[in-house]
Parts: structure tokens; C-alpha cells; sequence
């Protein structure tokens, strides 16, 4: 099977995985959203964004590192899966222990330090999932996720349904929650014995090739997550817990769309790392021009159609009272772009080693932001909090972009992405006309048009969508 098969095949996988994913996820949010109301969602919301703000601080990159020290086959396969489960699991566990202290210093109502308590177990289990999604995406067997992360779903919709049943409260809720990623986890794990032995090891030699490969990105994330989650723990401080709800309700879509962004470069870190490694220039080219196509194929559409559907998609899968999330998430889509762009060049970053060289990015850009959040977000609220957050991204996403081609001398061809641009325009622009239609049918019109003006302009090639079908 060739390569662009390969990735075709692991990204339709996880496309459809994460589609009926998020189909559940969403519908999750929304059963939470009806039952517990603006000001308990707010609750949740601040007790996600306090965890993930530490679980993020010592994510240290391990999933690029993982496919990159994969990619490079320095050292043997099944002994490199064992020494990154063992260090995962030690710092980790060392870092979210401090996560129930730390909450006691915070103004929260003493349900969401009862919530943080034991949610910290959520977060150890997705922290695990780090080591796998990066050791499935160099095996190019994404599949494995895609299912795991649909059986965590489904245990995260079924025990809602019973939560809202019996009518249990805010914390069974977060324990549901907690339930959903252990079981995502565990499947993860146990279906990597098929292939492996995922066992813990703990070899001090390995342990430092890790670190030493992990810290200039673990430097940028931890920089990087002061701005990409410093808005919700900060707004949580100035603003209701009602009001935190209604901005992590229209969150939740852009960190959906953030975990496709780094699904889809995340299959093509290997392949990258690989072609740099070898010196294939004409590899790399490829690779990269493939990446660059791929993710404005989904960039594009997503802020021209999503800025128009907003305010309609939140009233459906929130329900009344989060109406005020639209114009909200209408904003918030205009990051995507930058989001997306940010991510390619993110990844080759790593890709081509030069995490280095990107730190003065994340680091200026969290300095500039916290403080932005401080002035705007006591003055204008959940708007303050918007605007820096798409100022964050758009830095982000220009800075890498420059940085990084001033290492790698290779030229994009941009004429796909001018056939992208021109079928998302006529795909806004069908939805403009019939912006009156509910958006159940607004939704697969304007998929239905991009997707016919892509296959007619070429932007997909005929002989491409053979070699992707053509299963031997």
C-alpha cells in the first residue's frame, strides 16, 4: 500500500471515528448543558480549564516526541514504547498529585475542589493516551484510536443518560466524565498488546534521550498553554460561573476542531521526520505540500461556513440559554485559520528539529497574551477573552510560518488552495442565500456544494481519489 494511501486510509479512519466521536461529544454537551444549567456548566467548564491548564504544563510534547523518536528508529521499538510509558506515567502522576492542593488556593465553590479532587484521574488517563496516540500514528494504525475514543463516548453519553435519570447532581457527573477516559484509556492499552509489550521501563540511558528530545517543546507548550487556556481560568476569576459556562460552551467547538488540526499533522510527523532525516528533499516537498493541502482543505471552509452557523449551531446543541455563545463562537472560528496554519508548521518544526529555534514564539506570545487577558477580560468580559484569544492564535500561526520557511528553502504551489478558497466562498455564499433553512439542512448543503466544486475544479484529483479507494 502506498503512502498516500496509508495516510488516506488512517486519516478516513479517524475522520469517521471522530466524527461519530464528536456527534456523541456534542450530543454529551448537550444532555450537560440542559441538566446542569449556565452556572453549574460553568463549573465544569472551570474544572476542565484548571486541570487541563496542568495537565497541558507537563504534556511536554509527547506525542510529536513519541512519533519522532519512532520515525528515527534510533532505538529499538518496543524497549522506546516502554521507557516513554514509564516516564509518562512517573511525571504525571508527580505533577497532577499537587492538582488537589493547589485548588484550595483558589476562589472556587467547594464543588468544583470537590470535582478537582478526583478529576485529576481523568487527566492521567488522557496523559497515558499521550504515549499511544503518538506510537499508533508512527505505526500508521490511527484506526485503534478512532475506536477507543468512541468507546469512551459512549461510556461518557451512557452514564449521563443515567445520571439525568436518577437526577444525581454536579459530581456524579464529573465522575461519568472521569469513567469515560479510563475506559478510552484501557482499550488504547490493551490493544497495543497485539503488537507490543506496553509494559513500564525505566532505563536512566533512555529516560535522557527523552528529555533531551521533549524539553524544547515542553518549554513552548507550557508557554503555550498560558494562552490557549489562561482565558478560561482567568476569566473564571473576574466573570459568573454562568458566564465562564457560555465561553467554554463555545470553546468546546474550537478544541474539537484543535484535536482534528493535530490528528491530521500529527499522521504526517513521521512521514515528515523520516524524509528530513534521510535528506529525500523531493520527500519532503511532497509531504509538506500534501500537509498544506490538507489542512486548508479543512481550515477554509470551516471559519467562511462556521462564522455563518454559529449562533444556529449553538442554540442546537446547547439548547436556550446559551444563545449568547454565538456571536461568541462566530469569533472564535476566525483562530481556526490561524490554528491550522500554526499547526503545520508546529509539527515540521519538529519535524526538521528545530523546536529550538520556535521557543521565542510560544514564550512572547503567552508573555503578551496573560497580559492581555488581565486588561481586557476584567473590562470586557467573555469579548475580552475572544479577542486575545484570536490575537494568540494569529501570532502564533504568523510567527511559525515565518520561522520555520526560513529553514526549510521548499516553495508551496498555493494554486489548490485557491480552488479551496473558491468553493468555500460558494459554499458561504449558498449559505447566505439560505440562511433562513434550519441548520440540520444548511449543514450537509454546504458540504455537499464544497465538496462539488473541490471534485470539478480539480482541487482533488481523480487519480488521487483512486489511489485512496483502491484497497489493495
Amino acid at each position: 500500500m502506498s503512502t498516500t494511501r496509508q495516510i488516506a486510509h488512517n486519516t478516513a479512519a479517524q475522520f469517521v471515528g471522530k466524527i461519530v466521536s464528536t456527534g456523541l461529544g456534542l450530543f454529551a454537551i448537550g444532555m450537560m448543558t440542559r441538566y446542569l444549567g449556565t452556572e453549574r456548566f460553568g463549573w465544569y467548564v472551570t474544572t476542565i480549564a484548571f486541570l487541563q491548564f496542568l495537565a497541558i504544563l507537563i504534556d511536554f510534547g509527547l506525542i510529536p516526541v513519541t512519533a519522532q523518536m519512532m520515525g528515527e528508529k534510533k532505538i529499538e521499538e518496543q524497549t522506546l514504547l516502554q521507557n516513554l510509558l514509564g516516564y509518562r506515567f512517573v511525571t504525571a502522576f508527580l505533577f497532577l498529585a499537587l492538582a488537589p492542593a493547589l485548588a484550595l488556593l483558589f476562589p472556587y465553590p467547594i464543588e468544583v475542589k470537590i470535582a478537582i479532587s478526583f478529576t485529576t484521574i481523568n487527566m492521567l488517563a488522557v496523559a497515558m493516551n499521550q504515549i499511544f496516540v503518538g506510537y499508533y500514528q508512527s505505526k500508521l494504525n490511527m484506526h485503534l484510536q478512532a475506536i477507543g475514543e468512541v468507546i469512551g463516548r459512549i461510556v461518557l453519553v451512557g452514564g449521563l443518560a443515567l445520571m439525568l435519570y436518577t437526577d444525581a447532581g454536579f459530581l456524579p457527573v464529573m465522575i461519568v466524565l472521569t469513567l469515560a477516559s479510563i475506559a478510552y484509556t484501557a482499550y488504547m492499552w490493551i490493544s497495543a498488546f497485539r503488537i507490543a509489550k506496553p509494559v513500564f521501563a525505566f532505563d536512566t540511558n533512555i529516560w535522557k534521550a527523552i528529555t533531551k528530545k521533549m524539553w524544547p517543546i515542553a518549554i513552548s507548550i507550557i508557554f503555550n498553554v498560558m494562552y490557549l487556556k489562561g482565558d478560561t481560568v482567568i476569566l473564571s476569576l473576574y466573570q459568573s460561573q454562568a458566564e465562564v459556562g457560555i465561553y467554554g460552551a463555545a470553546y468546546r467547538v474550537i478544541d474539537i476542531l484543535a484535536q482534528m488540526a493535530m490528528m491530521m499533522m500529527g499522521l504526517m510527523l513521521p512521514l515528515l521526520a523520516g524524509a528530513w532525516a534521510q535528506k529525500n528533499s523531493k520527500r519532503m516537498h511532497q509531504l509538506y505540500q500534501q500537509s498544506f493541502d490538507i489542512m486548508m482543505l479543512f481550515a477554509v471552509p470551516l471559519v467562511l461556513g462556521g462564522v455563518m452557523l454559529a449562533t444556529p449551531i449553538m442554540t442546537l446543541v446547547a439548547g436556550p440559554g446559551y444563545e449568547h455563545a454565538g456571536p461568541i463562537l462566530s469569533f472564535l472560528l476566525i483562530s481556526t485559520f490561524f490554528l491550522y496554519v500554526g499547526a503545520i508548521y508546529g509539527h515540521l518544526a519538529v519535524a526538521i528539529d528545530k523546536q529550538k529555534q520556535t521557543m521565542w514564539i510560544y514564550i512572547s506570545n503567552a508573555i503578551i497574551t496573560v497580559i492581555g487577558y488581565f486588561y481586557f477580560i476584567p473590562r470586557y468580559g467573555l469579548w475580552g477573552a475572544a479577542g486575545m484569544t484570536l490575537f494568540s492564535e494569529a501570532y502564533a500561526g504568523i510567527m511559525l510560518l515565518f520561522t520555520v520557511r526560513h529553514y526549510v528553502k521548499l516553495k508551496l504551489n498555493i494554486q489548490t488552495f485557491g480552488k479551496i478558497l473558491f468553493s468555500a466562498v460558494v459554499m458561504a455564499a449558498a449559505i447566505y442565500i439560505f440562511r433562513g433553512w434550519h441548520v440540520l439542512i444548511l449543514l450537509p448543503l454546504g458540504g455537499t456544494i464544497y465538496l462539488a466544486f473541490l471534485y470539478g475544479l480539480g482541487a482533488v484529483s481523480k487519480e488521487t481519489m483512486r489511489e485512496i479507494l483502491h484497497r489493495k
